[in-house]
């Protein structure tokens, strides 16, 4: 097999790169491959660098890494690029967050639809046509993208309908959603479920499961959900949704929360559904809390990283990351199953043609061929249609600039239309592109009198923290708390 490059932006988030680069080196035939690291931050760069280099010394592998922030220059000849990008770093992320608050939407983690996801898929899509630019004009001929960057659908419904690249959004939220499937259910291992999810990016649902081939009803499912003593009460809210729509979402309770009308529009009712054992259970801006406290972590912890980087590579511990699988199969023929985010071609029956759905596919050297055929339950359809409504208005106002109808898309989102009026949204949106402007080159236009109507700005907003809500905690204090459970657990 000849050599060939990958390249991956945003390569400074150090731990997930290297997993991405330990998952594709446990395949035999790419050890002889080059990986171009491209990232805005120089010092991530050189931090991840020294990691993959002492990975590469340690195993004796011919493998070669550069880093560099010339991301033009990382595309340069790849065969495979890795977006794992996020525009605008955590200071537009907590505006995703802070701003809806005081208009009374409450959001866990605000990266996919809602008021929060809606203004990151706006920072990120400029930014994805720049690396699509770069792909079609550089990139060894018929490169693909892999983008791992939130807002999945928008992203990926960018690069493709607009970016005319060959692209695959890819998440790992139907594994994680199996793995506690198989645990409840009793399995031994999780190679004894199978199961068929569809629908899209976080809001796919299991609409058909075996354990060892035997077909698992909604009942049966429900009495092992709330029978768990752990599940029972952090999933209260999914079990909730379980039990009205028949089929389990893939989604933690945090984030389908937030995807849906009637879960956190009132105060007094979001207490009720979520858990606060952890963020993803539904805290209060729990993601950017965590996003936070962690930003750091790869900086205190280097010394563990490089000291783990020099084991040996051990292909028993590959992730379950579509990444490496798919490259093994596309370069290869060994086949791959896994769910994928792609235009909806006929795929799910009952969904638009143009949306970005996630489904099964399989891969081989032929490429990504999807199952074909599959109609989702009429409830978890017109769940879908709501959120690919909002999610196709907000990527055409991303890429025309259009301010009303970015308005527009906020206004049809499920959660913020089931807590503001209009005229609040209208002014929200209005104070995200101040506040976000700097990221925001199509809406340059717009700026100005967006600030002239909010220094006239007739809705009342609040000052709120959110129901469930945490402060933030230093390295210090999660290097205590790591220590205590790893001490407790014997």
């Amino acid at each position: 097999m000849s050599s060939f490059k990958i390249a991956i932006i945003g390569a400074g988030s150090v731990g997930f790169t290297k997993k991405l680069f330990t998952d594709i080196l446990c395949v035999p035939e790419f050890q002889d491959i080059e990986f171009a690291l491209t990232d805005l931050s120089e010092h991530n760069l050189k931090m991840i660098k020294a990691i993959l280099d002492r990975i590469v010394e340690a195993n004796k592998l011919p493998t070669r890494v550069t880093a560099t922030t010339n991301r033009r220059k990382a595309i340069e000849g790849a065969r495979y690029i890795i977006s794992c990008v996020r525009v605008g770093g955590l200071e537009a992320y907590a505006d995703d967050i802070r701003i809806p608050l005081k208009y009374g939407i409450d959001q866990c983690v605000g990266d996919t639809i809602c008021a929060g996801g809606i203004l990151y898929g706006q920072r990120n899509i400029p930014v994805i046509l720049d690396f699509c630019k770069d792909i079609r004009e550089v990139a060894e001929p018929g490169a693909r993208l892999l983008n791992y960057a939130n807002p999945m659908a928008m992203n990926t419904w960018a690069a493709i309908e607009y970016g005319k690249v060959d692209t695959v959004g890819l998440c790992h939220g139907v594994q994680h959603g199996a793995e506690q499937i198989a645990n409840i259910l009793g399995a031994q291992s999780k190679e004894e479920l199978d199961y068929i999810c569809s629908g899209i990016n976080h809001q796919t649902w299991f609409v058909d499961l075996r354990l060892r081939g035997r077909k698992i009803g909604k009942d049966e499912l429900v009495a092992a959900f709330e029978a768990h003593p752990v599940y029972s009460q952090q999933e209260k809210l999914r079990i909730d949704v379980l039990k009205r729509f028949g089929v389990y979402s893939t989604e933690s309770n945090g984030h389908l929360s937030e995807y849906l009308p009637w879960y956190r529009k009132r105060p007094e009712e979001i207490a009720k559904w979520i858990d606060m054992s952890d963020w993803i259970h539904g805290e209060t801006g729990g993601y950017l809390r965590y996003s936070t406290e962690t930003r750091n972590w790869f900086e205190t912890e280097f010394p563990q990283f490089l000291e783990a980087a020099a084991k040996p590579i051990d292909p028993g511990r590959r992730s379950n990351e579509h990444a490496s699988h798919i490259l093994e199969a596309l370069e290869t023929g060994r086949i791959y199953r896994g769910h994928f985010n792609t235009k909806n071609t006929g795929i799910i029956t009952n969904l638009p043609a143009d949306a970005i759905i996630e489904s099964p596919g399989f891969v081989d050297r032929f490429g990504i061929n999807m199952v074909s055929g599959i109609t989702l339950p009429e409830a978890c359809a017109a769940t879908c249609i709501s959120s690919i409504n909002v999610q196709r208005m907000a990527v055409h106002a991303a890429v025309e600039g259009d301010i009303d109808l970015l308005k527009l898309a906020v206004l049809h989102d499920p959660l913020a239309g089931a807590v503001c009026t209009p005229e609040e949204v209208w002014q929200m949106v209005d104070e995200m592109i101040v506040a976000q402007a700097q990221w925001l080159p199509q809406y340059a236009h717009a700026i100005d009198g967006a600030k002239e109507r909010l220094r006239h700005k007739t809705v009342a907003t609040r000052e709120w923290t959110g129901v469930a809500s945490r402060s933030v905690r230093s390295i210090e204090e999660l290097r205590a708390e790591k220590a205590t459970a790893k001490q407790a657990a014997g």
